[in-house]
């Protein structure tokens, strides 16, 4: 089985409906092939929910998401930094969902299976930390590795595991933060010079690094079950307009 619906239920961050689809893909030019998952909201297209603030069942506190907006022109929220496009995999996965195209699955076996011997993504789109660690620990237990970003370290509620989550850093004091609480931090700078040296290195799937590897190759974004240092990249989004 290639794709599947691996969870349904609620949001551990505000209790709404989601899903998690996992979906085994090459398309990705900056990954490589990667099991990639989406968590949506299970009852609202993904750019309704990003326009009216619904998003925040799956990508909590996360300063990238923008502001909800009542504009009858908009298609999103307004001054979302993002580099997920919604119109994109989000809402291909969404629609075909509701068209029934994903099988749902559940139990470990079942769900490792689809991890098994491959690189997995957790939270291609939405926080993973929204979704019972359990899930993810089934997907990942036969993988041949992962990589995971989250907002969510101090949002009541969530799940966020710093055992195999990077922590997502938005400025160097977040970043420091997070060090001293023995915590691998993936952060987005302006630029190659803002990396600090001896805590972090340049993402050496970026364009500056020359895109030497696919993420898929790298591996280096699991979390503190990879002893290395922390990841930063520069301004990579489409909007490359990021939150201070």
């Amino acid at each position: 089985m290639q794709s599947a619906i691996i969870y349904r239920g609620p949001s551990l961050i505000d209790g709404a409906p989601i899903v998690v689809i996992a979906i085994d893909s090459g398309r990705n030019p900056k990954t490589g092939s990667m099991v990639q998952t989406y968590i949506l909201r299970a009852d609202i297209d993904p750019r309704e929910a990003s326009k009216t603030g619904q998003d925040f069942s799956i990508c909590g506190t996360c300063p990238h998401r923008g502001a909800a907006t009542d504009d009858p022109n908009a298609k999103q929220a307004k001054d979302r930094s993002c580099y997920v496009f919604l119109g994109q995999g989000p809402l291909i996965a969404y629609r075909s969902m509701i068209r029934g195209v994903y099988p749902e699955i559940s139990g470990h076996a079942a769900i490792a299976a689809i991890g098994a011997g491959k690189l997995v993504r957790l939270g291609t789109y939405g926080d993973p930390a929204a979704v019972p660690s359990y899930i993810w620990e089934s997907l990942i237990s036969e993988a041949a590795g992962h990589t995971a970003y989250s907002h969510q370290a101090k949002t009541q509620g969530a799940d966020f595991r710093p055992s195999y989550m990077m922590e997502s850093a938005d400025n160097e004091s977040q970043a420091r933060a997070a060090w001293a609480n023995g915590r691998r931090t993936f952060r987005v700078v302006k630029s190659v010079s803002d990396i600090i040296p001896g805590k972090e290195i340049l993402c050496p799937a970026s364009k500056e690094a020359g895109r030497r590897v696919t993420c898929s190759q790298c591996k280096l974004c699991g979390g503190n079950a990879i002893k290395a240092k922390s990841i930063a990249i520069p301004d990579h989004g489409p909007q490359r307009k990021r939150a201070a």
